[in-house]
């Protein structure tokens, strides 16, 4: 009798993990679900389902309204667990990327070299012609578009916004030095040089419409900022997490989008094409020459990448957890207004992990 209740205990045991492990892995290998591209239709999926803490989201959403949140979105293999809007806010209101907007030019630039139309390695005069900068030509000729893609341009990041030649001034070889620069936009004139098309018509056709994605690229101060509802972000942040694919058509090529997710130079590790990267040993932030130690956002899963903008929006993709988060709106921290990454990140994520773990 002993024998049979110790084996009956072991049995249960057994059984209660397996349960656990299915759940865990049943999340893992559910097929990727991906939106109608012309209608508001989109599944969702419970938070019970996934086992995870309904008790801790009212914190969570508490937090997100305290820190101006306007949109924020959680999708998990593509099917939407959190949509929640503020002040407001609607599924349908368009809000600004800001330099989370930098991801959609690296995007389409793989786009148009799968297209044919460009080579990230040549260098930007060929498609610009000399005197795009005020550098010496045969500095000017060092810089490629994969220069511009990865921050290495060389060129000086502390003369403003615009990216006129006045303002575009070495600083030192290209591919020695990394400094957060508005010159990536550089890249939209070469798409459009070598497509014979307007930026917004080739992004449009080659991008947004083929992923169900709304908004437009609004001029302001010399450069183009993509406006769109919250819903469009997240269909793009679930493009990348499906490297560059939507259901089965190839949108970006999945070696493109591998490089663009990876550490591209050995400057800053945190840095991919125009995308940041969690879970390195160090990193750089714009307008600092030194580099920090330790990982980008520590409260964040390590292999995230993430699409930062001023004002704190935010696209969160984690390809271990089949997971996109998105989050727009005003500064979370008014005293405290940043490029990009902010001590919110962190913040958010202890929230976050409070839900999901």
């Amino acid at each position: 009798m002993k024998l049979n209740l110790i084996l009956f205990s072991v049995l249960l045991l057994f059984l209660n993990c397996s349960s656990d492990s299915e759940n865990t892995s049943e999340n893992i290998s559910e097929p990727m679900y991906f939106p109608p591209l012309t209608t508001t239709t989109w599944e969702t999926k419970s938070i019970e389902t996934l086992g995870w803490n309904q008790n801790a989201v009212t914190s969570l959403l508490d937090y997100l309204e305290e820190k101006n949140t306007k949109g924020f979105i959680v999708l998990v293999n593509g099917r939407i667990v959190l949509e929640n809007y503020f002040s407001g806010h609607t599924a349908t209101s368009p809000w600004y990327w800001a330099s989370a907007g930098k991801t959609l030019t690296a995007a389409t630039v793989g786009i148009a070299e799968q297209d044919g139309l460009l080579n990230i390695n040549n260098k930007v005069s060929d498609y610009l012609g000399n005197g795009w900068t005020s550098a010496p030509i045969a500095k000017e000729n060092l810089i490629t578009n994969w220069h511009l893609l990865t921050m290495t341009s060389g060129l000086n990041e502390n003369l403003g916004d615009s990216v006129a030649p006045d303002n575009l001034q070495f600083a030192a070889d290209a591919g020695t030095r990394w400094a957060y620069h508005n010159v990536y936009v550089k890249l939209q004139n070469v798409i459009e040089e070598a497509s014979g098309q307007t930026w917004s018509n080739y992004f449009n056709a080659r991008l947004r419409d083929r992923i169900g994605m709304t908004g437009q690229w609004i001029p302001s101060g010399g450069l183009s900022v993509y406006w769109s509802n919250t819903r469009s972000m997240a269909r793009f942040g679930l493009l990348m997490l499906n490297k560059g694919k939507w259901e089965s058509e190839v949108i970006v090529p999945e070696s493109y989008v591998e490089n663009a997710q990876s550490t591209s130079q050995n400057l800053n590790e945190a840095y991919g094409y125009l995308w940041w990267l969690n879970g390195k040993e160090s990193y750089k932030l714009p307008l600092i020459q030194f580099q920090l130690q330790g990982s980008l956002i520590p409260n964040a899963p390590q292999d995230m990448i993430s699409a930062l903008g001023k004002n704190d929006q935010k696209i969160y993709v984690i390809p271990s957890k089949k997971m996109v988060i998105i989050r727009v709106g005003q500064v979370a921290n008014p005293e405290n207004p940043t490029f990009g990454l902010s001590g919110f990140d962190n913040e958010l994520w202890t929230k976050i992990n409070a839900v999901i773990n």
